[in-house]
């Protein structure tokens, strides 16, 4: 038994190849033993630190060798009047009865170290169709620890309905052993941060009055480094999208041939050519755009313990409007109007004067009146009073981003290290609807923060721009902390409430 009352041992449990070691890869955020798609691959019981504090309380996991035939072992440990004391008596052969010999060593670690015990499942398979389940939750039950089963291979992160659903199906299953103290679904491929301070809560409630407090130290400094990678990941998110709404890019001037092939363009004569000097621009704008969120994501894989990088192409989902802030001459107001789809070759585009938009009737119009396009031409110059050229992100580009990085975001928080290195993949619908409600519910403070955009910064003022990226990237943050806080507590209305809680101390 552990010793120190500081001291806390965790078991995995399960039969064999059912994922305790992926599981156990999730929990430790590092890669430890050896996953493969067969029985018995981990032989004897490893100890692993999952956390440490410095006044030197430390909950310790364990991953076992999985249960072999549990179903013969539970036979005999039930034909033994003491069933405890024979089963520690009795030494099996590694070689000839394998599948004993993984138990053994199983049931020894439970006797000799646990505190609780992490029973996992395959909730893959239905309740009433696995074989050894009763014999194996007999074994747990002679054992007399108690016991916590976590319910994995879910699939897909789940609506909460769909999940407490599931959850409960198990709970009416194992409802008849008494030493099972909850049932919580844990999936080592798909689980959430928020979801490991559910888990804790459950150890907690297994464990004797007098050795909780010592637990809810280790719990609230389990609490404290989940909370500060979340915010350290908000300020991620709010400094990338800083740095593109500030972004911008000077386009020269256009020579009479670059005018002539947007005219052709403009009248349905496409061909092959050199980009314009706008189309240039908007690819270099785009560039930075692709190369910030891929540089911001790869930092938001490592925040949480997984390798791998962000392989997705942002100028296929992301880059579809551009703010085009340029001094428009009067006289070339008009042709502007009629042009303006050629020369931005096919993207969509946003004329963007003072904050507004001309939009999307420019581009489905085709083509302004020509008084009307020199006066809204003559407004925007006198407003802006920009000097050249310049391409900016628009606002309605910068609310897709803000989007895509609470999807990003939930990605990388739901990946278990246990699926090996981190890899794009389709989200569930349900985090997609959940986003948009979050977002719309503070779109008036997003819109703010926009606006808060300085109207003009000089290129070569580099101090005054690093003011003003520092300045939004706070701002941004906070509503990032205030936007994602309502997003778990939406996808987890019962475990967030907690964690917030402990947050606002």
């Amino acid at each position: 038994m552990t010793t120190a009352a500081n001291t806390f041992a965790l078991s995995l449990i399960s039969h064999t190849n059912v994922g305790k070691t992926t599981l156990a890869r999730t929990l430790l955020r590092r890669d430890i033993g050896e996953v493969r798609d067969e029985a018995h691959v981990t032989l004897a019981a490893e100890r692993h630190v999952l956390l440490e504090t410095p006044a030197g309380g430390r909950i310790e996991l364990w991953d076992t060798p999985g249960f072999g035939d549990s179903v013969r072992l539970a036979r005999r440990l039930a034909g033994r009047g003491n069933p405890v004391g024979w089963f520690l008596a009795e030494v099996w052969d590694r070689f000839r009865d394998r599948a004993f010999w993984s138990s053994q060593h199983a049931i020894r670690n439970i006797l000799d170290d646990a505190d609780v015990v992490l029973y996992l499942v395959n909730a893959a398979e239905a309740p009433e169709d696995i074989g050894y389940l009763d014999a194996e939750l007999e074994i747990l039950a002679l054992l007399d620890k108690p016991v916590v089963i976590l319910l994995n291979q879910m699939g897909p992160p789940q609506q909460s309905e769909r999940e407490h659903a599931e959850v409960e199906r198990w709970r009416q299953r194992t409802r008849a052993a008494s030493h099972v103290h909850a049932v919580l679904a844990f999936d080592a491929f798909a689980r959430c941060w928020v979801q490991e301070d559910t888990l804790l809560a459950a150890v907690a409630a297994c464990l004797p009055p007098a050795r909780r407090a010592e637990f809810d130290v280790l719990r609230e400094a389990w609490r404290a480094r989940n909370l500060a990678t979340w915010h350290d990941a908000m300020a991620l998110l709010g400094a990338r999208l800083a740095r593109a709404a500030l972004d911008r890019e000077a386009v020269p001037r256009e020579g009479w041939t670059e005018r002539l092939h947007a005219v052709g363009a403009a009248l349905g004569l496409r061909r092959e050519r050199p980009l314009s000097a706008r189309e240039s621009a908007m690819q270099a704008l785009a560039e930075r755009l692709d190369a910030a969120i891929r540089d911001s994501t790869g930092r938001l894989i490592a925040l949480h313990g997984l390798e791998g990088h962000a392989t997705g192409v942002v100028l296929e989902r992301l880059a579809t409007h551009y703010a085009v802030r340029e001094p428009l001459s009067e006289s070339r107001a008009a042709l502007w109007g009629g042009v303006v789809s050629g020369a931005l070759a096919g993207l969509k585009a946003d004329l963007a004067t003072g904050g507004m938009s001309m939009g999307a009737g420019l581009i489905a119009g085709g083509v302004l009146g020509a008084v009307g396009a020199a006066g809204m031409a003559r407004g925007y110059n006198l407003i802006r009073g920009v000097d050249a050229p310049l391409l900016s992100w628009s606002t309605g580009v910068l609310d897709r981003l803000v989007r895509s990085a609470l999807l990003g975001y939930l990605a990388v928080a739901h990946y278990g290290r246990g699926r090996g290195d981190w890899s794009e993949a389709e989200h569930p619908s349900f985090w997609a609807e959940h986003v948009e409600a979050v977002v719309d519910d503070r779109a008036a403070s997003l819109t703010a923060i926009w606006d808060r955009r300085p109207a003009r910064i000089a290129s070569s003022d580099r101090d005054e721009l690093a003011a003003g990226e520092r300045e939004l990237a706070e701002a941004l943050r906070l509503w990032f902390d205030e936007a994602s806080a309502d997003l778990l507590a939406r996808l987890y209305p019962h475990a967030f409430a907690g964690i917030a809680a402990f947050d606002r101390r």
